[in-house]
């Protein structure tokens, strides 16, 4: 899961570029947010499985200017973090050891991942992908022993740069400190983070911060109708901040001095697998909302292909099988039944016909090239390559329609221009397979003479009257043609010598054994055609252009990895299983 949600924010990032519709563009920033905390929630639960003494973890959140570096100075009774009265001061996520020593905090740079850990004094504003971990010796009244992190606002228009930090240091605090000030407690921004984190189901405090005299009662009315309107959970305790001008920092107030211990004292992470799965459902069909939704054009464009391949073999089998003129196949069978039957003085011609011969064209009567000028001029062979172009016109007419009227239209273009660019070479592909498949089936046109001849040996009397017509004369010349290629194969099948031939054959005693052979030539040849030409061929190499679009456009991301990945979100019940 962890690798899928990943990958899933990698692509986001990557099409977010190509998006220019600005609502657009909001959308995915959001989900890339909500990817990023989900993926560092997970990596929290992979921290908490390798070591239960984790140290405690606190992190202070909030708005531009609520007074966030300056509450984590008065809670660690120190200077340790930098304030300024400028807004975007913060700009990395900054932890202080309190307690503890950052030495016992190696495991925290594989959890941040590619971000860096440097000294406080090495963050710069040229690089965001940093943190750092400072010790503090100073002691604290309020604080129990752990990590306070400090953190960026989330609110600002410069917090998208460097948003990732703040999400990454959310997702590992055991304890949420959330301050606002009474001019920024209200803001939308605030309530949206405070929805968001609610699925991780950590403690929380509110410090309202910046009060003045009399103003602290109806604040924090106004604060629970918000928390009550954003999230399900119990509203939380508030920690009243006022002023205080001697020090110039505010004041954590004594009936609240216990309030993070107390909390500290009641975390536990054995629910940790299962808040990650509560998190990832959450927000699931929305993340996968443009993916499915490229799922859907694909599934269309596979019914279309396989409409097209449905067409196409309709075609083929009115144009060819079914066509009294084009069908040349079973012709072929009977002219190579021709070579079989002993008709006296045909096996002479013949043998007299090989001795005059010049070497290259007795070469030519071998079996392979008499196949091969079989397929030269087959009727057959010029059908299907015109079935496979008709083909590619239809599709792409019904493409440049989908195109049109399709709300994916871009995709539908982008699968377009792949086509065009392929047509000749996977026309060209489907023109040499063709021709493989019409040499290969010779075989079973060999075959097929090979029963007729066997079943005429059954009949002596068939046979001799055979023997006995006229067709005798004409069969000599028929089979030194059949070999040596004399006239095209297609005006060899329909001469009238053929035609008398397979007419005195038909109307004789095996005449329905006859129709019985040519009728299971035709299916052969059908699921043959159908199998090795447009199904392993023309059909798998359509489908498979979807996947050939740019992953700098698409998702790209099949149904087989989503299946996958959600049989762990609903068959893990007690948490999600990490890849």
């Amino acid at each position: 899961m962890l690798e899928f949600i990943q990958l899933l924010n990698q692509r986001y990032q990557t099409l977010l570029s190509q998006l220019g519709s600005e609502v657009g563009r909001i959308s995915y920033q959001q989900r890339i947010d909500q990817l990023t905390l989900a993926e560092a929630f997970i990596r929290k639960g992979q921290l908490v499985n390798r070591s239960s003494e984790q140290p405690l973890q606190l992190a202070i959140i909030g708005p531009t200017q609520a007074g966030k570096s300056t509450l984590v100075n008065v809670l660690l009774n120190s200077h340790a973090a930098g304030v300024s009265p400028l807004a975007g001061h913060t700009i990395h996520a900054q932890g202080f050891c309190y307690g503890i020593t950052s030495t016992e905090c190696q495991d925290l740079q594989r959890y941040f991942g590619r971000f860096q850990q440097v000294q406080q004094s090495a963050l710069t504003r040229e690089r965001y992908d940093c943190f750092s971990l400072t010790d503090v010796s100073a002691g604290s009244r309020y604080l129990p022993s752990g990590i306070l992190w400090d953190t960026p606002d989330f609110d600002s228009i410069d917090s998208v740069v460097y948003k990732e930090g703040v999400l990454r240091a959310i997702a590992l605090a055991d304890i949420v400190i959330l301050v606002v000030s009474k001019e920024k407690y209200a803001d939308q921004s605030v309530w949206e983070m405070m929805t968001v984190l609610e699925a991780l189901h950590q403690p929380t405090v509110i410090c309202l911060n910046k009060l003045s005299e009399g103003s602290e009662d109806i604040l924090i009315q106004s604060l629970k109708e918000k928390w009550q309107l954003a999230r399900t959970d119990n509203f939380p305790d508030v920690v009243p901040l006022y002023y205080q001008r001697q020090t110039g920092l505010p004041v954590w107030p004594e009936a609240k001095q216990n309030v993070l211990r107390n909390l500290a004292s009641k975390i536990n992470h054995k629910k940790q697998p299962r808040f990650e799965q509560e998190l990832v459902k959450k927000y699931w069909q929305s993340w996968l909302e443009p993916i499915i939704a490229e799922h859907h054009a694909a599934s269309a464009w596979y019914e279309m292909v396989d409409v097209a391949i449905k067409q196409a073999l309709e075609n083929y089998q009115r144009d060819y099988l079914n066509h009294p003129r084009h069908y040349e196949t079973f012709q072929h069978a009977v002219a190579e039944l021709l070579t079989l039957l002993e008709i006296p003085g045909l096996a002479g011609v013949l043998t007299g016909a090989r001795k005059v011969l010049t070497w290259p064209i007795r070469k030519m009567m071998n079996l392979g090239r008499k196949r091969q000028h079989i397929a030269d001029s087959s009727q057959e062979l010029v059908l299907l390559n015109q079935i496979a172009e008709h083909l590619f016109i239809q599709l792409t007419d019904r493409l440049m329609d989908k195109a049109e009227e399709d709300h994916q239209r871009v995709w539908w273009k982008d699968v377009n221009s792949l086509l065009r660019r392929q047509r000749q070479d996977l026309l060209k592909e489907f023109s040499s397979r063709a021709k493989n498949y019409h040499l290969d089936f010779q075989q079973d046109v060999e075959k097929t003479a090979q029963r007729l001849y066997y079943k005429l040996q059954e009949q002596p009397v068939v046979l001799n009257s055979l023997r006995a017509t006229r067709v005798t004369a004409d069969a000599v010349a028929i089979a030194l043609t059949l070999h040596t290629g004399g006239i095209g194969m297609h005006d060899l099948i329909f001469a009238p010598a053929m035609l008398t031939m397979t007419s005195w054959l038909t109307e004789s005693a095996i005449g329905s054994y006859m129709h019985k052979v040519e009728y299971e030539l035709k299916q052969q040849q059908f699921n043959t055609v159908k199998q090795t030409l447009f199904h392993e061929g023309i059909a798998k190499k359509l489908l498979l252009l979807p996947a050939q679009l740019s992953t700098r456009h698409y998702f790209n991301i099949s149904s087989t990895q989503l299946q996958a990945v959600e049989q762990q979100l609903t068959e893990k019940r007690h948490g999600l299983r990490l890849l």
